[in-house]
């Protein structure tokens, strides 16, 4: 294998270039909180205007989820046989078309297909975006640029919920919100042109003089390589494929990666798409200032959850957040009969905790793969996780209305339970990895 070696990397400044990667990335984050947040805000609006039934009530809900796991599977391979660039720049064109043809989607078919194309669109992103910034990032801002994502995407997810609390919406208004996702989508297309493709990926394909090229305009920074070993694209493009994830020496960390993710981003979802019923059957008054309460601390969360995921190991980190995100649900479920403010104590610090462990599941998948397989792997565990948040998604309000809030939050504590086993007996440290394979520090 090449190796590839940039000096000195452990001491490398944080340039311009790094923040426009960043920022790009960012936004992209906030634009899918947005765009999956605003969809739960404006359906009680559109089932009235739209006279949706539960089916249809549920499929919209699910719908960017369901895209996402086509766009993550797909083209998270796709960014490792053709490279990150081409899919961190094109996908935005989809997400930006079709978020703005929302507008006219007045017949539930219609929405559904193009909120497929969302999620497609942003499946792309979930498995280049953390992909391209890990491979570009100083190691000792890894972490907290990675987990920073997820507090943008927060940020985008809490915007669409106050949105849709505080505004008077009906059917026009509803689908103007919709379409609203399409301009900051389009903000993050503009800043995207121009964006270089990854000089590890470009020595993983033998294309050496190009990565060089790359790292001395943008990074300021000579390559050098060594070969050891065949480096040649034939060889690396052979290597990279879903079977290879599976592989001795990998398939536990896959194994580790799909459970984790899907049972931590399963009750979130489920929960945070249909807060408005979840409040109206715990019989909280004033909804929308207890759903603006839950919503801060969804934000506040996901802030100070930056330390200790740039501080703390990753595997201690899930593992205790874990464990604390199934006791309050639990406790949740235990409280479902006592008073609204006893059930908004255990609810409030689910939200806090939940938003400070979601920035791990944007730091993990990207050190759990080496280059030839990163992207293919992040867009795996970003697909199969969406899976699970789907699953949920589509689920919790029936079972809510046939089983009630007390079982409703028992068997999402459960899943919580089965994630902190999984972690307990498989989460691997990566705190301190090299992430991209053959950079040496």
């Amino acid at each position: 294998m090449a190796t590839l070696t940039v000096e000195p990397r452990t001491e490398e400044p944080l340039k311009g270039f790094h923040l426009r990667i960043t920022a790009t990335t960012f936004g992209a984050n906030f634009s899918d909180g947005y765009a999956l947040g605003i969809i739960g805000a404006v359906l009680p609006a559109l089932t009235a205007s739209m006279h949706l039934s539960g089916w249809w009530q549920g499929l919209l809900g699910a719908s960017a989820l369901i895209g996402l796991f086509f766009g993550s599977i797909v083209l998270g391979w796709v960014g490792d046989l053709i490279g990150r660039q081409k899919l961190y720049i094109y996908n935005f064109a989809l997400i930006t078309v079709a978020s703005a043809l929302q507008l006219w989607a007045h017949d539930p078919l219609l929405l559904f297909v193009l909120r497929l194309l969302i999620g497609f669109g942003l499946g792309a992103d979930y498995a280049v975006g953390p992909t391209l910034l890990a491979e570009f990032a100083p190691r000792r801002l890894r972490g907290v640029l990675l987990g920073s994502l997820t507090v943008l995407w927060t940020v985008g997810y809490v915007v669409a919920n106050i949105l849709g609390s505080y505004l008077s919406l009906d059917d026009g208004s509803s689908h103007l919100l919709l379409a609203s996702a399409a301009l900051p989508a389009a903000l993050v297309l503009l800043l995207r042109i121009g964006t270089p493709e990854s000089p590890s990926w470009l020595v993983s394909q033998g294309r050496i003089e190009e990565a060089r090229a790359i790292a001395r305009r943008f990074l300021g920074a000579e390559l050098e390589v060594e070969a050891d070993g065949p480096t040649g694209a034939d060889k690396e493009r052979k290597a990279a494929g879903y079977g290879q994830l599976f592989a001795r020496g990998q398939r536990r960390n896959t194994w580790f990666g799909v459970l984790f993710y899907s049972a931590q981003v399963l009750p979130y979802f489920a929960i945070y798409t249909f807060m408005g019923t979840i409040l109206s059957a715990m019989q909280v008054s004033d909804a929308d200032t207890q759903n603006l309460l839950l919503n801060l601390f969804l934000l506040l969360g996901g802030v100070v959850g930056l330390w200790p995921t740039q501080r703390m190991g990753r595997r201690p980190f899930t593992i205790i957040s874990f464990g604390i995100l199934t006791v309050a649900l639990a406790a949740l479920a235990v409280l479902a009969d006592a008073s609204p403010l006893a059930m908004m104590i255990p609810f409030v610090i689910y939200t806090f905790v939940m938003a400070g462990a979601s920035n791990i599941t944007q730091v993990y998948p990207p050190e759990l793969y080496p280059t030839a397989l990163r992207s293919s792997g992040v867009g795996f565990l970003c697909g199969t996780s969406r899976v699970a948040a789907a699953i949920g998604t589509f689920v919790l309000p029936v079972s809510l209305d046939h089983l009630g809030v007390t079982w409703s939050m028992a068997w999402l504590a459960g899943v919580l339970l089965l994630g902190t086993v999984i972690s307990i007996a498989w989460a691997p440290e990566t705190k301190d990895s090299v992430t991209t394979e053959g950079w040496h520090h």
